[in-house]
């Protein structure tokens, strides 16, 4: 295994992650148990998880599956969401007391004393950091948690936490978290270029545009009722199914073929080429699916494959022209 360095932190991470978001859900216990196992059999040392994930079902099935090799693991979780749908006030955020409730949940989940790295799940607008930081440099200092990173932040963002740390002299992050793959680009712009000035290493995730790029769907035929759109999952309805995405996963279908290799592989390569990703997360339903996304670490991608991406989504872009996520809406309008 080619390992990478975390940003400019000494931490070595396998240049997948495994995700396990469906853990515990989409996926039961016995598959994402076989599924965690291989990984590390292959040389996977990096996975993610988070508190929200099926309820805090993730952790404990993450936690279990690694219990006899845990140090060996750099295990990833995030705070931040509501903790249920009925969540108060203080069970969700960035206050001192929500993070401190949230990573001592964690940790029980996780059946360890420490956590390798801990995301802030989501920036809230309007919300100072400042306490949020602090907190996580008590955290560290009291050995609980040894890394820190910020998931969904804009680049902005990523320098005002990072100037915090300077200030309260703590640690500065070491990782960021965006949304990153060949149909949203967008984290091109700004999110990339400023983990890179600062010193983050990128963990991307949703490299397949959860399964678009997959090459499962087509423009006109109903989707597989097995997939996320036969299912009916709100956020890929609400992000990665566009027209125009799913014709340019066809297109790379096709194009990947003649290559040689797969859908899946190519775009999971892709993400892999950019030299300000330390790692991507490739989070599984299937054993199928895990054994799909190693062929990635082998692929050799060319200057004529990256122009082919280009001639599709142009850099900083998105498949669809306007199109932003409406669960990180833009915030530079206020009235």
């Amino acid at each position: 295994m080619d390992y990478r360095y975390l940003g400019r932190s000494a931490l070595q991470v396998s240049p997948l992650c495994l995700g396990a978001m469906m853990f515990g859900g989409e996926t039961d216990v016995a598959t994402s148990q076989r599924i965690i196992a291989k990984a590390g059999e292959q040389g996977i040392n990096f996975i993610d998880t988070a508190d929200v994930y099926h309820a805090g079902r993730s952790e404990e099935i993450v936690g279990q599956a690694i219990a006899a090799d845990r140090d060996r693991w750099v295990v990833a979780t995030k705070f931040g969401f509501p903790a249920s749908p009925n969540a108060g006030p203080n069970q969700q955020g960035v206050s001192r007391k929500w993070i401190y409730q949230s990573v001592e949940a964690s940790l029980k989940r996780l059946g360890t004393d420490y956590l390798d790295l801990l995301y802030f799940h989501r920036a809230i607008p309007g919300l100072q950091l400042e306490e949020g930081v602090r907190a996580i440099g008590d955290l560290i200092r009291q050995g609980k948690v040894r890394y820190f990173g910020l998931s969904n932040f804009h680049g902005w963002r990523i320098a005002e936490v990072v100037r915090l740390a300077d200030q309260l002299g703590i640690e500065r992050p070491v990782a960021s978290e965006p949304l990153y793959n060949i149909v949203d680009r967008s984290a091109e712009r700004e999110q990339l270029p400023a983990a890179g000035h600062y010193g983050l290493g990128v963990v991307s995730y949703s490299p397949l545009a959860r399964g678009v790029l997959s090459g499962k769907y087509a423009v006109d035929t109903p989707p597989p009722a097995d997939s996320r759109v036969g299912r009916g999952d709100r956020r890929i309805m609400q992000t990665e199914w566009r027209p125009e995405s799913l014709h340019i996963a066809r297109q790379i279908a096709n194009y990947a073929a003649e290559r040689g290799t797969t859908s899946v592989a190519f775009a999971l390569a892709w993400v892999l080429k950019n030299r300000l990703v330390s790692a991507t997360i490739a989070g599984p339903r299937t054993e199928a699916h895990w054994d799909s996304y190693m062929n990635a670490l082998a692929l050799q991608l060319t200057a004529e494959d990256e122009a082919f991406i280009n001639s599709l989504v142009p850099p900083g872009h998105t498949s669809t022209p306007g199109y932003t996520d409406p669960g990180y809406p833009v915030e530079g309008r206020v009235i």
